[in-house]
């Protein structure tokens, strides 16, 4: 196997940057630079001096040695001064070493899938933390990178196992004097299992729009306010506006971390019956990304319009309330209201986001619709007397791949590079 090298800190000059040695020879990387391996784990100050290019820089080093290291492998870390020079001189020194080479995007982690060291739950949720950008994304992305996710797989995969072990006991001893009715203690167990898996099913959406954001959809009819609420919120212009109904046509997004949470406004067409066919592409789109939001804030204004109706814990107000006599509503002229609009999206968006489970890719609920489509299966065979149990057995074997899937023990190479295309070079 070879060794593989690469920055292992962002691209650019920085006060620090790590340069990451993993694979069987990586301690020969010290000798390159004129001395021998520190001692390992523990840090020491060496300088790097090059037997053609002389001295490069003082640096940090770090050894780990095979099963004590993230990929699993000797690693060697080079914490070198920030400078792109020095960066790409120690690089290019590695590049001329024998059975060194870059590492590919990616390829760290997959060398500690590869060797034990994480799951295929584990280094998605690494890709989820790397891009984290709220508190919550942050906190949602550790529970699945410290083995939450796999640790219920491993509950579900022993409560099935055992209840396999039952069945096959009574098929393979049904003459002997062994229990034959092993009916209800599976049921208890295949049950037991189902509840727990669909609770996290049904928590994925949920979780999907932590990871990936919320949408907060503000529509209304022309000249409610909505760009001008919207560019206040962003704090920046965002969004043209003007007394002229029509003004926004497409749908305009901001993002943003309101408190913890990662999400998008978006500023919509004005809802209004219209025979301007550009204006009524704009209102299609509105009603379209409205519905698909988690949350729409409704800005009452002059004019009624049917297609799109407020749900239950959709917010209703009062727009432009700079032009009201009594002042309610909201205005993004002044800023009244804005900060209880605001407290009012978060406290749903926080309620809401209770109900997330541990599962937040879809290639996490995938398979675990599966796993539970052939327990499903299995529980009904069960049901249906010892002359079915052998059909039982298959589906909970069925099952239990799914789960070995899931964590990536099996069957996994056709959605490795799907997974590992998200890594940047150097993790």
């Amino acid at each position: 196997m070879d060794t593989i090298f690469a920055l292992a800190t962002v691209p650019g000059k920085s006060g620090v940057a790590v340069i990451r040695v993993s694979g069987p020879s990586a301690f020969q990387s010290c000798n390159v630079f004129g001395f021998s391996p520190p001692e390992p784990r523990l840090s020491a100050l060496r300088r790097l001096v090059h037997k053609d290019r002389g001295f490069l820089d003082e640096a940090l080093v770090l050894t780990f040695t095979e099963g004590a290291s993230f990929t699993g492998e000797y690693v060697v870390e080079f914490h070198v001064h920030g400078s792109v020079a020095i960066i790409n001189t120690v690089l290019d020194c590695l590049t001329e070493v024998q059975g060194f080479r870059p590492a590919e995007a990616g390829e760290f982690t997959r060398r500690a899938l590869n060797n034990g060291r994480l799951d295929l739950t584990q280094v998605e949720a690494l890709a989820d933390l790397i891009d984290a950008e709220t508190e919550m994304q942050r906190k949602q992305a550790l529970k699945g990178f410290t083995g939450r996710l796999r640790e219920k797989s491993e509950s579900w995969r022993g409560d099935l196992i055992h209840a396999l072990s039952l069945l096959e006991a009574t098929i393979d001893f049904a003459d002997e004097e062994v229990p034959v009715d092993v009916s209800d203690d599976v049921e208890r167990l295949l049950t037991g299992v189902l509840d727990t898996m669909d609770r996290e099913i049904s928590g994925f959406g949920v979780a999907e729009r932590v990871r990936s954001g919320f949408e907060v959809a503000i529509v209304g009819p022309p000249n409610a306010g909505k760009s001008t609420l919207l560019n206040a919120l962003a704090g920046r212009d965002a969004a043209i506006t003007s007394e002229i109904a029509g003004t926004t046509r497409d749908v305009i997004e901001v993002r943003m971390d309101l408190g913890t949470l990662p999400v998008t406004f978006l500023d919509t067409a004005g809802l209004r019956e219209t025979t301007d066919e550009i204006e009524s592409i704009g209102i299609q789109r509105a009603i379209q990304r409205a519905k698909a939001a988690d949350l729409r804030v409704f800005l009452r204004g002059e004019g009624q319009f049917s297609d799109l109706e407020p749900l239950e814990h959709d917010i209703v107000i009062d727009g432009k309330s700079d032009l009201r006599s009594d002042g309610q509503g909201v205005s993004g002229l002044t800023g009244v209201g804005i900060q209880k609009l605001v407290e009012d999206v978060k406290d749903y968006l926080l309620s809401y986001a209770t109900f997330a489970g541990l599962v937040s890719h879809e290639r996490q609920k995938e398979v675990l619709v599966l796993a539970r489509r052939s327990m499903s299966k299995a529980l009904d065979f069960v049901r249906s007397g010892p002359a079915m149990y052998d059909l039982g057995s298959e589906e909970l074997r069925a099952s239990i791949f799914m789960l070995e899937r899931l964590v990536g023990r099996v069957d996994v190479e056709d959605v490795l590079d799907k997974v590992f295309s998200s890594f940047c070079i150097g993790k």
